[in-house]
């Protein structure tokens, strides 16, 4: 056999490899996200914020073993460039029918650069741009069903789309909540629009599972016109099902799917089906935002850095050092013209901080195990990425060889970050506070503090501490939600000690400056939050209006002790006044 045909031969066998690794990871995704049924019926909800966590290993793992596989069976290191380059075109056949072809590239990608230690999205062996499409995938059972009211009427067709997800609980009463949801479309809409011949309401096949909810989306199509929808499935107190809300505005079915929420677990076969329903009712989410929220986030970096290229090559402005207060732990760079920030490990840390490189590393991984509940924005890593050293500042040029000289490297005209993470830009909130103030704002002042006491309430409820409750530490989102976005000091609530201070023994203890009490490093003493939080009049009498109770050790403790007994507590992705409880008296108020 000659050495070509050889090679041929090598190169198909690794294709197959990397198409059976694939398949493997896919398989156990398919597997957990579709168990999700079951966890939601069964009201494990413990199960289901594990299984949240396992399932984020689970593509790691796959390619370890792939990598190994190769490794052991074709000594990968040894293998030319020629070879690379036919198993791409080998690969790319077994594509031709696969049923997740998007993922199986980004597979690729991630074995290759494990293998060769190449930068990513800088050479030739990988897939920059998809090569196989994903357009018109069939899948069984199709990603959507049709109903028609003008068929079977309006009530009986929204009575079986909740019917025909055919959950093992029954509903406390399905014909209560299907005449709320009526009313609701009614109350939101204003009017009813006339039907036209072509009616029909398009389900997602299967419901999106996150914490105790299972949300039905789906659109109605009407003439030229379509209205996106949500409906949240809960379980009432006596296990029974029942509808709490219609939401109707795009926008607020967006904020279902905000990076700053745990992952939903979705039983599909064609993820890029569901991708494309969900971008025609939500036309301003970014693909890779959607890939991540279903749980494919080695996807959704793989999307995100193809729009980061493209942008750059339809933009001109420079990255620049991010306004506000410089941190002690990470250098924050920004695009204006682009909603990211971009995140560095700085090399030496201010004197004050107490955490080491692996130790940040591992709390922002945490971020993304937990339940965000809204208040924590997710962040995508990247290692090796290569980006164009003339779209950088002087001034950034200098900030990053002066903090971070061990991540950076150039490679001709490209600054190379070893790493990084990106994540959604939000105004800073002392920059927000510090803007609404000086403009005698005090109503929005009010507002926004009462915002980030929720969050720091929420938080802990969800077993978080921020450690850093400093308001440069939290961002305002484009809807006015106080969001989380530093981790370095973050810790579980279980394992802090929250403490009330003691009273000092003497007159000469108080006035000394010392401490007069022992002080190991997990004791928090929520008194002392006052000092560098309540920085103006307007400040405090909000603060203490709503929050006063954040200062007290009791609070924390009591928060502590509610985690501890297992309680799980509801967290609406959409504001009490849209449930049905509230609007129309009936339902539940869980």
């Amino acid at each position: 056999m000659s050495a070509g045909a050889a090679d041929d031969l090598i190169a198909e066998s690794i294709a197959k490899v990397l198409v059976d690794g694939f398949n493997r990871h896919y398989r156990l995704f398919h597997e957990s996200s579709a168990l999700a049924k079951w966890r939601f019926e069964e009201a494990r909800w413990q199960e289901v914020q594990q299984a949240v966590r396992d399932r984020i290993q689970f593509y790691d793992d796959r390619v370890r073993e792939t990598t190994e596989r190769l490794h052991r069976e074709f000594h990968a290191d040894d293998l030319s460039d020629a070879v690379w380059q036919q198993a791409k075109l080998q690969f790319i056949g077994l594509l031709t029918n696969h049923k997740q072809p998007e993922l199986a590239e980004t597979f690729f990608n991630s074995v290759f650069c494990q293998i060769l230690h190449r930068t990513y999205f800088h050479n030739d062996f990988i897939f920059v741009r998809p090569a196989v499409s994903t357009e018109y995938i069939e899948s069984d059972p199709p990603t959507y069903r049709c109903y028609y009211p003008n068929q079977a009427g309006f009530r009986a067709s929204i009575r079986q789309v909740f019917l025909d997800f055919a959950w093992a609980r029954e509903f406390e009463d399905l014909d209560r909540d299907v005449d709320f949801v009526l009313r609701g479309i009614g109350s939101q809409l204003g009017t009813i629009p006339a039907r036209e011949a072509n009616l029909q309401i398009q389900v997602l096949n299967s419901a999106f599972y996150r914490n105790k909810g299972a949300y039905v989306i789906g659109k109605a199509v009407n003439g030229a016109v379509e209205y996106p929808f949500a409906v949240p499935v809960l379980h009432s107190p006596d296990g029974k099902l029942y509808l709490d809300t219609v939401i109707l505005d795009a926008w607020r079915i967006g904020v279902l799917f905000s990076l700053s929420r745990a992952y939903f677990m979705v039983d599909m076969e064609v993820p890029s089906g569901y991708v494309q329903f969900l971008r025609s009712i939500m036309p301003n989410k970014p693909r890779s935002e959607l890939y991540t929220m279903l749980g494919l986030g080695k996807q959704g970096k793989t999307m995100f850095f193809r729009d980061l290229i493209f942008h750059l090559h339809h933009s001109a402005d420079q990255f620049i050092v991010a306004p506000g207060i410089r941190g002690l732990v990470m250098l924050v760079f920004t695009l204006p013209s682009y909603p990211y920030v971009f995140k560095v490990i700085k090399d030496v840390f201010g004197s004050s901080k107490e955490v080491d490189h692996e130790t940040v590393r591992r709390k922002y991984q945490l971020v993304k195990q937990v339940d965000r509940v809204g208040r924590m924005a997710d962040t995508l890593e990247f290692s090796k990425v290569a980006l164009p050293r003339s779209r950088f500042s002087q001034e950034l040029i200098a900030e990053l060889y002066k903090e971070v000289p061990s991540l950076i490297e150039e490679d001709g005209d490209d600054l190379i970050i070893k790493h990084l993470y990106i994540e959604r830009r939000m105004e800073p909130l002392n920059l927000y506070l510090e803007k609404v103030e000086k403009a005698g704002r005090d109503d929005l002042v009010e507002e926004v503090v009462r915002e980030y006491g929720n969050a720091i309430r929420e938080l802990a409820i969800a077993n978080i501490f921020p450690g850093d409750l400093l308001w440069k530490n939290f961002g305002v989102t484009r809807y006015g939600r106080v969001v989380f976005y530093d981790y370095d000091e973050i810790e579980y609530m279980t394992d802090c000690k929250f403490r009330r201070i003691p009273p000092p023994p003497n007159f000469e203890a108080e006035m000394s400056g010392e401490a007069w009490y022992s002080v190991s490093r997990m004791d928090v003493f929520p008194e002392e939050f006052e000092t560098f939080l309540l920085v103006s009049d307007n400040i405090r009498d909000a603060f203490m209006r709503y929050h006063a109770d954040l200062f007290d050790a009791g609070f924390w403790q009591n928060t502590q002790e509610q985690i501890r007994r297992g309680a799980m507590q509801d967290f609406f992705p959409y504001p009490d006044s849209l449930r049905f409880c509230n609007v129309f008296g009936g339902g539940q108020t869980v």
